[in-house]
């Protein structure tokens, strides 16, 4: 069973809003005392926050599925529904949040740092805060808004000031571990090392974290061995060390032609250069190299024979062994200067910033937009925007009131003039949405609005009829009424002038 996970896919879901409640308040003597529904609950939301603690993603392995819960439903007597609780989930420090696309959402460094990656959906309105002057009780409620949901990609990239990196087998678990405190498994076999090691480093004054990733081989960058898996790891780190195994047998492998094959692969490899340490690429960062297993004299006399060849290249080296702990004092303090340098280079962390970003003065928060189906060639009108959308998912299409204050506010938000202007007539077809999960309803332009036009309860006469008149039918019934008045009016005088009404002064 897997103990470390560092990259796990992250399936949230924020909490959905509570329905708000379509209640009159009644009392002896007063039995419609006017509207006291409650308003429903706001959804709870997902959450991500640093945990110093937490050193693995291996729950979200496990359980990848994560929701909210959700908020109350709101009830009569003005009572409102309970907000539901926010989900915490706890990641290690350096957590990268990206979306399905590779893009990054956050980097989450430092204790206590957090992201909201799903929100939770808006309660719904009761009865209560939907009353006006003009519609005094209203006979419908607010549905709640159903929450976000999002994957995610979480992705660990480790806190580290020093990264060992080198073939396996080359000594840098031994390394770490006799350096620091850290213990890793150390075996005579390649690919002892499976998941990332940290180890502490007090040099002086200075105290620094290095880590020991798997060992690289060549065609690593390009998913070869474990290197590939492991090097976000290495993404952060200020200093580099090539760690060199000067007393292996392999044939063809000498370290020269080692440090060849790991400058190649950390070239290869391309990391996210928006997260915080990740801005310089692997090998324009500070430099050094170690020959490793000096204790063995063959060892001794190889790395005394390389190293003029390194120096050459610009490259620090240190011969050291991690059997006797030769030379392990003056490389750790070597570190600990780059280190101490680095940190002072680095600009000072900015406070967080609250962007401003109001909406431009001719933006009237939606878009229509005529379209065409293009297998069948139908036409029709598509309505974007953050508010018709949200108002659509509110209303309960099963009460007739509801879906007459569903197009009360869209003509008062302009949608109506719009349409028009996108050259729509009556009966044409208008969806309010997006493309995969939209409203779909036959567009009547001369819809009258207005509370006055209220029945009962849950009712609106614009919804009796199964269409309303259009300007022309009402001029052709008007006319027909008076045709048939001028009829009837002829037909009594006809009717009188051949004798068939008695004559009282006859009679």
């Amino acid at each position: 069973m897997a103990s470390f996970v560092d990259r796990v896919v992250l399936h949230a879901a924020g909490g959905d809003g509570g329905h708000g409640v379509a209640s009159v308040h009644r009392e002896k003597f007063k039995p419609l005392g006017g509207p006291d529904g409650g308003n429903g609950g706001d959804g709870g939301s997902v959450r991500l926050v640093v945990d110093a603690q937490t050193t693995t993603l291996l729950e979200y392995h496990h359980s990848p599925h994560r929701r909210a819960p959700k908020g109350g439903q709101g009830m009569g007597d003005d009572r409102d529904g309970a907000k539901g609780d926010d989900l915490i989930l706890r990641v290690p420090d350096g957590t990268v949040v990206k979306d399905r696309d590779g893009g990054v959402l956050a980097d989450l460094v430092g204790d206590g740092t957090e992201f909201v990656i799903a929100e939770g959906g808006r309660g719904g309105l009761g009865n209560r805060a939907l009353a006006s002057p003009k519609r005094k009780a209203p006979g419908f409620a607010l549905l709640g808004e159903p929450g976000e949901e999002r994957d995610v990609v979480l992705e660990l990239k480790s806190i580290a000031d020093v990264a060992l990196v080198g073939f396996p087998s080359a000594g840098k678990s031994s390394l770490i571990a006799a350096v620091s405190a850290a213990r890793p498994k150390i075996a005579d076999y390649p690919f002892t090392t499976l998941v990332p090691n940290l180890g502490v480093v007090q040099a002086g004054d200075v105290r620094y974290t290095v880590a020991d990733v798997p060992g690289l081989i060549p065609g690593a960058s390009e998913g070869r061995g474990l290197g590939l898996e492991f090097l976000r790891h290495i993404e952060r780190t200020a200093v580099i060390v090539h760690v060199l195994d000067c007393a292996t047998l392999e044939p063809g492998r000498d370290p020269i032609s080692d440090l060849e094959a790991l400058e190649a692969e950390l070239a290869a490899y391309a990391g996210d250069l928006e997260i915080e340490g990740g801005r310089v690429p692997l090998l324009e960062r500070p430099q050094l190299v170690v020959l490793n297993k000096i204790d063995v004299p063959e060892a001794r006399e190889l790395a005394d024979f390389v190293r003029p060849e390194l120096e050459a290249r610009g490259l620090r080296v240190f011969e050291v062994s991690t059997a006797s702990h030769e030379g392990l004092r003056p490389l750790t303090f070597a570190l600990g200067e780059i280190v101490a340098r680095a940190r002072a280079a680095a600009p000072p962390p900015e406070p967080a910033r609250v962007v401003l970003r109001p909406r431009a003065v001719n933006d009237a928060g939606f878009t229509v937009t005529r379209r065409t189906d293009g297998s069948t060639g139908h036409v029709y009108f598509l309505v974007e925007g953050r508010k018709p959308y949200r108002w659509v998912r509110q209303t309960d299409f099963n009460n007739d009131e509801a879906v007459g204050f569903l197009a009360d506010r869209l003509a008062k938000l302009g949608v109506e003039d719009r349409l028009l202007k996108a050259g729509a007539v009556a009966g044409d077809e208008v969806r309010i949405g997006t493309e995969r999960d939209a409203v779909v309803f036959d567009w009547e332009p001369t819809m009258a609005t207005g509370a006055e036009l209220l029945g009962a309860r849950g009712t609106d006469l614009r919804f009796e009829h199964e269409s309303r008149p259009t300007r022309a039918r009402k001029r052709q019934e008007h006319s027909e009424r008076m045709d048939a008045k001028t009829a009837a009016r002829e037909e009594l005088w006809t009717e009188r002038d051949a004798g068939h009404w008695a004559d009282p002064a006859d009679d």
